[in-house]
């Protein structure tokens, strides 16, 4: 077996991606779910890079392996760049078509509908001495409507119109979506930085 990474996420589907990515490369890919462990620190940072090293830290504490850690967001320029770091916290409790209603109220008069996806990972090897982040954008605007699926946790999905698709992510397929994606574009750095220097 070649060698394990952790990853700090509870999303299950976020593992099976990274595990997918990664196997060519030799890697292992384990879950907190199957390593009984959960991410306690607060998410209190004001950055995306911030909120994904605080995952890491609390993690890479706790096992021996290399840990990744994500965090990313919808930024809706008119709005202040929000929901931002919030993306996920925002409206808790409601549903997401929910949660893009009430933006699409937000934004009604508003001529700038630009809004941007970010991605962040963090990747800490502390027998290493790596701290590494990779952050990955992708451009598009928000819609007037609620325009496809919303599968799993990526819920502002049908109502980001990609600039790259022509389209809703919530009428791309998933590989349309992750060739183009923010999720997609910082895995792709990390998997050209592992097979450059591990």
């Amino acid at each position: 077996m070649g060698k394990r990474i952790v990853f700090a996420t509870g999303n299950p589907n976020k593992v099976r991606e990274v595990k997918e990515m990664l196997l060519p490369l030799g890697f292992d890919v384990v879950s907190l779910k199957e390593l009984g462990l959960k991410v306690e620190a607060e998410e209190v940072a004001t950055t995306f890079e911030g909120n994904a090293r605080i995952k890491a830290l609390d993690i890479v504490g706790k096992v021996k392996d290399p840990v990744l850690a994500d965090d990313s967001g919808l930024c809706i320029h008119a709005l202040g760049d929000f929901p931002g770091v919030h993306s996920s916290r925002f409206m808790e409790g409601h549903s997401y078509q929910e949660k893009c209603e009430e933006l699409i109220r937000r934004l009604d008069g508003k001529e700038d509908r630009s809004a941007t996806f970010f991605c962040c990972l963090v990747y800490i090897d502390k027998r290493l001495g790596i701290d590494k982040a990779f952050l990955g954008r992708t451009e598009g605007s928000f819609t007037r409507v609620w325009d496809g699926e919303a599968p799993d946790q990526f819920g502002y999905d049908p109502c980001f119109y990609s600039d790259d698709l022509k389209k809703t992510f919530g009428r791309a397929s998933a590989e349309e979506k992750n060739a183009i994606s923010h999720r997609g574009r910082a895995m792709k750095m990390f998997f050209d930085y592992l097979s450059k220097n591990l």
